[in-house]
């Protein structure tokens, strides 16, 4: 295929968000392994103060393993300015654009996580700018960030999660020794105290003791202003990956589970175990579960993707206790990590289909879904 005739696929990385590091890592990865004869990659960062800047394609440089990602900031490369919103958007320079179409991309790869990156507000950018974009849409990417919401929907479903209770930053600032009595009073230690908008485990800790739950708390709220403070559960944790149809109003396809084991080091999988020790966990796929619970888990799995309104991709992120097999839903995860080690990818790979072809797979169901968005009215005549 001719460059001229190559898709044009802006891997938007960076992001203003603690987990702007990962996206770095899982930018990287997605530039790697977008297939060459297909498309071409147009590399944008956006840095920590919400600046877009037009980067340059990491593979161009001739490594033979290319350096992680990092982001170019100089007032050329700018594309958006977000000072500049409701007065005027920055102009990018001819000499930047490509095939004079107006536009340097065709469809927009968000590989960015976290808040202002994957809860829809970077998603409704892009559907005010009438530009296709990878994953799940506005409401749906809102939903899946949100930990109490997307719990909420999930039990109105019938589907079964762990008890939890939420407290947002003005009543917990009223009377922070109430909510700790209530806490006590409704769930049982172990808890996990989770800011309601994070990912990566960011933010979140393990208390096993009253007395520690209000510094959890205080330490949640520098990263939201809503807390889930979530009973534990003796569970496996699994993960499951979810890819939409390419056929129209078919079954997502649903990859085989997988087991997230932490090491001795790590209580739980949080965001050191995941990217500050390379031996922070044991990933194992297929999980080492029975057939019974393998299509439990899936089903589970595929029904909450569908519940909850995905489009694109989701990793579904479950509890098998160990008790009762009974399985709950823990979290949804719009923009899955896409770095060396993170499970969405793998589980794909392991269910057949690789790393290549699951961002083709990916890119043209973004382009698939925005030809059918286009053909929607917009004004409405009345008869």
């Amino acid at each position: 295929m001719s460059t001229a005739d190559k898709i044009r696929v802006a891997v938007l990385y960076g992001g203003r968000s603690g987990e702007h590091e990962v996206s770095l890592m899982s930018a990287t990865n997605v530039i790697q392994h977008l297939d060459r004869s297909r498309f071409d990659v147009i590399p944008i960062g956006i840095d920590k103060q919400g600046g877009w800047f037009l980067g340059d394609d990491i593979l161009k440089k001739e490594l033979s393993s290319p350096a992680l990602l990092r982001l170019q900031q100089d007032a050329e490369r700018m594309l958006f300015n977000p000072d500049l919103i409701g007065k005027a958007l920055q102009q990018i320079p001819s000499s930047q654009l490509i095939k004079n179409t107006g536009r340097i991309f065709d469809v927009v790869f968000p590989v960015i996580h976290g808040p202002l990156c994957e809860d829809g507000t970077v998603q409704g950018l892009l559907e005010l700018a009438d530009v296709p974009y990878v994953g799940c849409g506005v409401l749906s990417s809102a939903i899946g960030m949100d930990k109490d919401v997307s719990k909420r929907l999930v039990k109105s479903a019938g589907m079964m999660i762990p008890p939890y209770l939420v407290i947002k930053r003005g009543n917990w600032e009223k009377n922070p020794q109430q909510f700790c009595e209530w806490v006590t009073e409704k769930l049982r230690y172990p808890v996990f105290v989770k800011p309601a908008n994070t990912g990566s485990s960011v933010g979140v800790e393990k208390i096993k003791k009253p007395a520690h739950l209000a510094a959890a708390i205080n330490a949640a709220l520098q990263y939201d202003t809503k807390v889930v403070v979530e009973q534990g559960i003796d569970a496996v944790e699994i993960e499951v990956a979810v890819l939409e149809s390419l056929d129209v109003g078919k079954d997502p396809i649903v990859s085989v589970p997988g087991e997230v084991r932490p090491t001795a080091a790590h209580e739980f999988y949080s965001y050191a175990s995941k990217y500050l020790d390379e031996n922070g966990a044991e990933l194992i796929i297929p999980a080492p579960i029975s057939a019974e619970l393998k299509e439990k888990v899936c089903t589970f799995a595929k029904n909450i993707f569908e519940v909850l309104e995905c489009e694109g991709m989701a990793r579904v992120d479950l509890f098998l206790e160990r008790e009762t097999n009974e399985v709950y839903f823990n979290e949804i995860n719009s923009i899955p990590g896409f770095t060396q080690i993170s499970m969405y990818p793998k589980l794909m790979s392991a269910s057949g289909i690789d790393y290549p072809e699951l961002l083709t797979r990916l890119v043209m169901l973004a382009m698939d879904r925005h030809a059918r968005k286009t053909k929607l009215s917009r004004e409405f005549l009345p008869a």
